[in-house]
């Protein structure tokens, strides 16, 4: 049974990857390790498709790899096959947007299935990814609701871990944020 105030986070290969060991120096790494650890330390869960599984077995740092090994066996890991969610996917494809940025959403959009089907959260330091999914939330509702945090660019992500991961509405696909301000 799940803790009620944990929430099932679907987390980018892309901060798995940059999250270093406790030795790093380097900011980005700093922020995503310790990201990663409070999702631990305060009881959230992990999404795991095959899709993001296999990226995370290719990407995945030393310390990201420790740390998902201490997920699996507190028993924090939620397998999830969503299936392909055809009208979202053939909606993202007609969105008017360029060919390299539709490329750009359908790169990403298994995250996103993945956060409908869980908890709405997807954790990923890819701001292009998710400008691109926020200015297509206008047409596509289902991604309004998608909330979507930068471990790296947030103030202190972990604050928000601790008061529940909730879903504040600057941090949701549907706020739209003006150029130059962060969410």
């Amino acid at each position: 049974m799940r803790n009620k105030a944990s929430k099932r986070l679907v987390i980018d290969t892309d901060v798995a990857q940059s999250s270093g060991q406790a030795a790093a120096v380097d900011p980005t790494s700093v922020k995503c390790r310790r990201f990663l650890q409070s999702a631990l330390d305060i009881c959230h869960r992990v999404v795991m498709t095959p899709a993001i599984f296999d990226q995370w077995k290719q990407h995945k740092s030393r310390f990201a790899r420790t740390w998902l090994s201490s997920m699996w066996a507190r028993k924090k890991v939620d397998r999830l096959s969503p299936s392909l969610d055809d009208r979202l996917r053939s909606a993202v494809e007609s969105v008017g947007m360029s060919e390299k940025q539709r490329r750009v959403l359908m790169k990403d959009l298994h995250l996103v299935e993945a956060a409908i089907a869980a908890d709405g959260i997807v954790v990923s330091r890819d701001d292009t990814a998710r400008d691109l999914f926020r200015a297509a939330s206008s047409t596509l509702g289902q991604l309004r609701r998608i909330v979507w945090v930068n471990p790296v660019e947030e103030a202190d992500p972990r604050e928000w871990l601790a008061k529940g991961a909730t879903a504040e509405e600057g941090r949701m696909l549907g706020k739209h944020v003006a150029k130059g301000e962060s969410c």
